[in-house]
């Protein structure tokens, strides 16, 4: 009996140890038109054990690549695409630079300081005014978002100006409804509306039963 403990290590699990000892085989097959023939055999089986590999593009690029890499590329047979090596397959990918980017306004995020600098740069005044209205109803939509009590338009105005020096000015105001507001309205709403249908039908099959009870009581007490 063989156990985990004493196999090779399993490259890719989920090709599955059995594919990983077909691919042994076939390295020590030593008549190559035979060890081609198997090897194309190999990539119809391993792409039929992992058939999402069918939406990846040129999929079969990438079971060859796979069998290279569970052979430790000791297989040597033909490729249709340029066959891998140690160093292409396991390289390290390059460093990308992580943006760095340090808001004025931490409250108010980067983005926001981007959509300032643009309205700055706009020379056309509806699009100015613009700028400043949606600028004004996002401010006003993150401070609501992020605490509990309402802001009055004057504060956004006032912030919106020491932002901007002045140079920005909304004219409507950013109209944002509180959750907490609008959410209490609606379920109050909800539960009154359904003790009142809930009473409503309650009453009047009370009255009901009790009208239709009471005439059969009474003709039976006086008959």
């Amino acid at each position: 009996m063989e156990y985990n403990t004493t196999r090779n290590h399993l490259i890719m699990r989920e090709y599955g140890r059995h594919i990983q000892k077909m691919i042994d085989y076939v390295i020590t097959i030593e008549d190559r038109e035979k060890r081609q023939k198997n090897a194309h055999a190999l990539i119809e089986l391993m792409g039929f054990l992992n058939p999402h590999l069918k939406n990846v593009e040129d999929f079969r690029h990438k079971l060859w690549d796979h069998l290279f890499l569970v052979s430790d590329f000791k297989l040597d047979v033909d490729s249709p695409y340029p066959i891998p090596t140690r160093e292409t397959l396991k390289a390290n990918p390059e460093r990308l630079p992580y943006p760095k980017k340090y808001p004025r306004y931490s409250h108010l995020g980067k983005n926001l300081e981007v959509v300032i600098n643009k309205a700055l740069e706009e020379e056309n005044s509806e699009k100015r005014s613009g700028f400043a209205n949606a600028i004004a109803y996002y401010m006003k939509l993150a401070y609501n978002t992020w605490h509990k009590e309402l802001v009055h338009d004057d504060a956004i105005r006032n912030e919106l100006n020491s932002i901007t020096n002045g140079s920005l000015e909304f004219t409507n105001t950013p109209f944002v409804k509180a959750y907490r507001e609008r959410d209490n309205r609606d379920n109050n709403r909800f539960r009154g509306g359904k003790n009142n249908n809930f009473q409503q039908r309650n009453g009047n099959g009370r009255n009901d039963r009790n009208n239709k009870g009471g005439g059969k009581h009474f003709k039976k007490r006086f008959k």
